[in-house]
């Protein structure tokens, strides 16, 4: 892709926070990014002028395309950006490529369950729940919780310890009920610990209801401390409740499909792998024929993983399927273990679901609002032109000259709404003599790129839809005397400027002029267009007047060599300076004979010879 064409698909991204991939032609991931709003963050890469640094720069220099993934917040966008940093290793990420990982809370095995902080689950039967943003606020929510059930925070081993000695501090503190003293039971112990894994689960009414009540109590019995207290567990148990989705214990080796079915269609496929997100897939698809979700869902899965060796043990979609039973049968054979087809209604498969589903949503929105938009401003600039349908091909001329000479042509060609800078060309003017003349140069070259088409020059194929020429009336005019030679009929409108140089109106060659500044994306389009060509004309107009002047005028000097000629340009800077020195001052740079040969070729010689030697004669 272009860089035009990433920084039109990025202008098309949502606001909305996630995570962006970028790929390099080789299809390797080079960068992992995230984002609190893709749009702005993504689109600032590939704009015009932007101070990048020379990492930056080099980056996005090998970016051939990227994809996103949308997220629902910020934190899931930081854990999803660590986790494919470590899964792809890109080359220009650095910070996150070591082993650090966010935490997570394991409820151990046994008879008295023991919560702790760990850097990633493991397969050891334990539960695991997070990751969470940090250990600190995960320490701290740990430690809410524990107090606010009164549970054990010491280092008694239980049952072991039961009786052994009295209480600790924390038991005469009212921190913790005294799970060491005989009195207390197994079951009230694994019944709080039931009620803190309710909380982890992010179910804080239970306790946050009992607490703030605690807290209102405590406030009117002007126990303000306590309150204070109160107050602040109730704050570190919310923190509990920034729930993610991009790593999910409950989604080990799973495929999470999301489906979005408008004007056009769209899939989302999220990839979990030991329950991180690795990667997405989206695509477009017709569905015209299929009306029932459940019959579309069914035909892509064939379709999805049919040509697929390795398949996941768990597919999750949005809707159930008729034929389930027999899919998980074929997909099981297909795989060689058993794969299990899930519809979840509740609870956090469902909400990856829904985080699926938002991804086909917004993939889809923004390939069609680009493509719609773009078919729609080419169809209206149709119906203002006159013409049977929307031009695919457009192409549009521009002269620039510096005077009579280094006259020079560009020739622009966009393909729909966007350039296509492969079939560029540049004309430099041969066959004017004496002042400039845009008329006969625009013929000239108008009947070279038709010359060239006639012969079958693959260069100039296929013919445009549409020429669109800078200038007005006579200039249409002249494109069409051009065309109608060659017995060709295209459409021709010439491109009339306001006094600001945008164009404001198209014209024909008789003289009808065609507004559009009423026609906010024709205009665009056409305003585009014109900056394209200009832009193109008078770059290789300064490359060719840059030439001429550096070099011909100089190398036009008998015994001017390209080393007396350099050593001049070093010594003057200028061919101007070179013109208007003596030939005292010009011998601080060549030798006396080539001085004297400047001076004379830039002076007639009836002129008076200004030197040491003239001055003796």
């Amino acid at each position: 892709m272009t860089k035009e064409e990433l920084l039109e698909k990025a202008n098309s991204l949502p606001l909305a926070p996630g995570v962006y991939l970028m790929h390099n032609k080789d299809d390797t991931v080079i960068y992992v990014g995230k984002a609190k709003k893709l749009k702005n963050r993504v689109s600032q890469y590939f704009q015009a002028g932007r101070g990048h640094d020379w990492k930056t720069h080099t980056m996005v220099s090998q970016v051939d395309r990227f994809d996103t993934i949308i997220v629902s917040s910020e934190f899931e966008a930081l854990v999803l950006e660590n986790a494919l940093i470590k899964q792809y290793m890109p080359h220009y990420n650095i910070l996150l490529k070591d082993d650090k990982a966010y935490p997570f809370v394991r409820l151990s095995r046994e008879s008295y369950p023991k919560f702790s902080i760990v850097g990633r689950p493991a397969n050891d039967g334990a539960k695991y729940y997070g990751p969470y943003g940090g250990r600190m606020e995960t320490r701290s929510a740990l430690d809410a919780i524990r107090r606010a059930l009164r549970l054990p925070t010491c280092n008694k081993k239980f049952p072991r310890d039961i009786g052994r000695e009295r209480p600790c501090l924390n038991h005469h503190m009212g921190r913790c009920d005294g799970f060491c003293r005989p009195e207390m039971t197994q079951e009230e112990y694994n019944r709080r610990m039931d009620l803190a894994v309710q909380l982890l689960e992010g179910k804080l009414r239970l306790v946050t209801a009992q607490l703030e009540a605690e807290m209102l109590q405590a406030a009117e019995d002007l126990r303000f401390e306590e309150a204070a207290a109160i107050r602040d567990r109730v704050e570190a148990i919310k923190v509990l409740s920034k729930r993610q989705k991009v790593i999910s214990g409950v989604c080990a080796d799973t495929d999470v499909w999301g489906l979005y079915l408008q004007a056009k269609c769209c899939y989302a496929v999220l990839h979990y792998e030991e329950g991180q997100l690795t990667g997405r897939e989206a695509e477009l698809f017709d569905a015209s024929a299929l009306e029932d979700e459940g019959e579309i869902l069914s035909a892509l899965l064939l379709q999805y993983y049919g040509g697929r060796s390795a398949l996941p043990k768990e597919i999750c979609i949005p809707t159930a399927v008729e034929d389930q039973e027999v899919l998980e049968q074929l997909l099981a054979e297909k795989a060689g273990h058993r794969v299990s087809i899930k519809v979840p209604q509740r609870g956090e498969r469902a909400q990856v679901l829904q985080m699926a589903a938002d991804n086909a949503r917004e993939e889809a929105e923004r390939q069609t609002t680009s493509q719609e938009r773009s078919d729609k401003t080419l169809e209206l600039l149709a119906r203002l032109l006159g013409l049977e349908s929307a031009p695919e091909w457009m192409e549009s001329y521009d002269i620039s000259n510096t005077g009579s000479d280094d006259i020079v042509a560009s020739m622009v060609v966009f393909h729909g709404s966007r350039p296509a800078k492969d079939r560029y060309r540049r004309f430099r003017i041969k066959e004017l003599e004496g002042h400039p003349d845009d008329y006969k140069s625009m013929e000239e070259v108008l009947t070279r790129r038709l010359t060239h088409y006639m012969e079958q020059d693959k260069r100039f194929l296929p013919l445009p839809d549409v020429f669109l020429i800078d200038g007005g009336e006579q200039h249409a005019k002249v494109a069409q005397r051009v065309t109608a030679r060659f017995g060709l009929s295209i459409p021709i409108f010439g491109m009339v400027k306001d006094d600001r140089h945008r164009t404001r109106a198209l014209v024909t060659p008789q003289g009808r002029e065609i507004g559009i500044q009423n026609y906010q994306a024709v205009f665009s389009l056409i305003g585009r267009i014109q900056e394209e060509t200009h832009r193109f004309a008078i770059t290789y107009n300064r490359q060719s007047h840059g030439k001429s002047v550096r070099g011909s005028t100089l190398d036009e000097i008998p015994g001017v060599g390209e080393a007396r000629r350099t050593a001049l340009l070093k010594y003057f800077k200028s061919v101007r300076a070179v013109k208007e020195a003596g030939v005292e001052e010009l011998e601080k740079a060549v030798p006396k004979s080539t001085a004297r040969a400047v001076y004379q070729w830039f002076h007639p010689p009836e002129e008076p010879v200004e030197s040491q030697e003239a001055d003796s004669l």
